[in-house]
């Protein structure tokens, strides 16, 4: 038969188990959606008192995942839609549409009449038409209890110019999903892979959808050869002739009853239009092979387009199975892929020119003062990862992983190519904080050239941390990042299942709140009785030094603080991060 008729072959039975899985799929999920169909109902009726379009002035948006955050075409302002939070208890949806203006380092709401039901795990693409247009497609509606699901597929149009909400209704769209890919390319809207869960069954899709925006008619596409396994939560890449690059995602299969086995993709597919702009263009499918350094496998990444024909991608998570548990070592690099060059490399931050010259202005003196011996350390051979600790207002100890990529042998790499500041990258990777802290689901939008990061989670023990803070950086400079607004992980909500039902009451917004200061007080009169006997510093003691020396100590503190259950790789953790925050403010 030969290889090629074997490929052939081996593609349309997995096409036929797929269809054969989502009929089943759709069949047990019918009857979960019917149930929820009410609830989603009940919510739009209440969206339907709007009668009048009110834009105000507020605090920031409360903590809030997978929603959709992009840059508006025209103005300096960037839109927030939707999301979901979890507070240990209960699932809240929203529909919420928030401005942040970027001059101003302020938000606004934004009511409008009729919007889309609220929602979670949704796409949406702004093109410039018509003083601007924000599409969304898709998502989720979840039971407040997190055990139903009911997935959309409809189609939205917000036009910004009118503030008015549209629903286009188009017949052989997609199949309900979430967790897919939506770009806007060569004025159509191309759709991508996802997934849909019921309470017992799930299926992940790798079909390929295009909505004309001139005609407003769905197609969908039968490429070419072997495209990518189905997936959802990739990297979708418009390209400016008119191609889509698909990068990584996670799928999962089941391999027995209620036992599921996760994937994380990291290969890269080129989706090539080989027609000649008309509805009736031929699509093929051929796997890349890119150069340079390749961000380490995980989930829950955020990309957006870079200057100079790049797309970065920015922080997630890969989880570490183990016997009982899953625990999950979080992200907050940025990865460059170059489209031109198919090439991938680390970002690396320069810091500030003025740290720059007082790092190089330091190490000279060291080396005179040293009568010319060779003082500078040797350059990093790998990632460096360091620990952080955070106490929750519980007491539970929140343990936070950074890792910054070691120095890259790569002269694309953002930033001065000069050797001076290659080696002041390098020196500077330990001195200076980095920002925002390692996350997953992070929204990430570019305007002007400046990344914007706002929220993710990160994940403690069985506790999800949901984050609302507000970061940027320069991608042209790469020099630092800048806190745009803060947001401290104590005052997050977690309710425990042996909590009172009744808690499941409060409003989402309360979220923010919590009583400090009896916990807080505790704390320190805890911290004020170990501290009389932590080892001090020696007079010019290097941290590594002093790590090394005084190990054994701070592993039996957080042994003691932790209790016997926890496991081996936690205490270090948190012993690593106890003896960082010392050395770097003794008392």
């Amino acid at each position: 038969m030969g290889k090629k008729g074997k490929r052939d072959k081996k593609g349309k039975g997995a096409e036929k188990t797929l269809a054969k899985m989502e009929k089943k799929v759709s069949r047990r999920a019918k009857k979960e959606e019917e149930d929820l169909e009410a609830l989603i109902a009940e919510f739009q009726s209440l969206d339907a008192k709007k009668t009048q379009v009110i834009e105000s002035s507020c605090p920031p948006p409360s903590p809030r995942l997978n929603c959709s955050f992009c840059a508006h075409p025209e103005r300096d302002e960037l839109i927030l839609f939707g999301g979901e939070y979890f507070n240990g208890q209960k699932t809240y949806l929203y529909n919420e549409l928030y401005i942040y203006n970027i001059r101003k380092n302020s938000w606004a709401k934004l009511d409008i009449p009729n919007p889309p039901p609220r929602r979670c795990a949704h796409q949406a693409a702004v093109v410039p038409t018509a003083g601007g247009q924000l599409w969304i497609f898709g998502g989720e509606f979840a039971s407040p209890n997190g055990e139903q699901f009911y997935h959309y597929r409809d189609l939205w149009v917000l036009h910004l110019a009118t503030k008015t909400w549209e629903q286009i209704k188009a017949p052989g769209g997609p199949s309900g999903r979430s967790g897919h890919r939506m770009v806007a390319c060569k004025r159509q809207l191309v759709i991508f892979g996802g997934f849909h869960e019921s309470a017992r069954d799930f299926i992940y899709y790798n079909d390929v959808y295009t909505f004309n925006l001139d005609s407003f008619t769905w197609s969908k596409l039968a490429p070419a050869g072997m495209g990518p396994a189905p997936r959802s939560g990739c990297q979708m890449i418009p390209t400016p002739e008119g191609n889509i690059i698909i990068y990584g995602g996670y799928s999962k299969q089941r391999i027995k009853k209620d036992v599921d086995k996760g994937t994380l993709h990291t290969d890269i597919f080129l989706l090539k239009a080989e027609g000649t702009g008309k509805e009736e263009d031929r699509w093929s499918w051929s796997r890349l092979s890119p150069s340079g350094v390749k961000p380490s496998p995980r989930s829950g990444f955020a990309v957006a387009a870079a200057p100079n024909n790049r797309w970065l991608l920015f922080g997630g998570v890969q989880d570490e199975e183990e016997e009982e548990s899953i625990e999950g070592d979080f992200f907050n690099d940025i990865y460059f892929y170059d489209i031109g060059k198919n090439r991938w490399f680390p970002a690396q931050l320069k810091g500030p020119k003025s740290e720059r010259r007082k790092r190089r202005r330091g190490r000279q003196a060291e080396a005179e003062a040293a009568g010319g011996e060779e003082l500078q350390l040797p350059p990093p051979q790998g990632p460096l990862e360091i620990v952080k600790e955070v106490v929750a207002e519980d007491g539970t100890v929140m343990t936070i992983k950074q890792v910054i990529p070691g120095a890259a042998e790569d002269k694309d790499r953002c930033g001065s190519e000069e050797e001076e500041d290659e080696e002041e990258e390098e020196g500077g990777a330990l001195g200076q904080p980095v920002e925002p802290c390692p996350r997953s689901s992070a929204m990430v939008a570019v305007k002007h050239g400046v990344l914007y990061v706002y929220g993710g989670m990160f994940e403690v023990g069985d506790r999800q941390v949901t984050l609302s803070d507000l970061h940027s950086i320069d991608l042209h400079r790469m020099d630092q990042w800048k806190v745009l607004l803060e947001m401290d992980p104590k005052t997050q909500e977690w309710l425990e299942e042996s909590e009172s039902d009744e808690e499941e009451d409060d409003d989402v917004e309360g979220a923010e709140g919590g009583e400090e200061e009896e916990e807080s007080s505790e704390e320190e009169s805890e911290d004020e009785e170990g501290e009389q006997q932590h080892p001090a510093v020696q007079p010019g003691e290097a941290q590594a030094q002093y790590l090394a020396r005084t190990e054994q100590y701070w592993l039996g503190l957080a042994r003691s603080h932790m209790g016997p259950e926890a496991k081996d790789k936690k205490v270090l953790k948190v012993a690593q991060a106890m003896a960082k925050t010392f050395y770097e403010d003794p008392i």
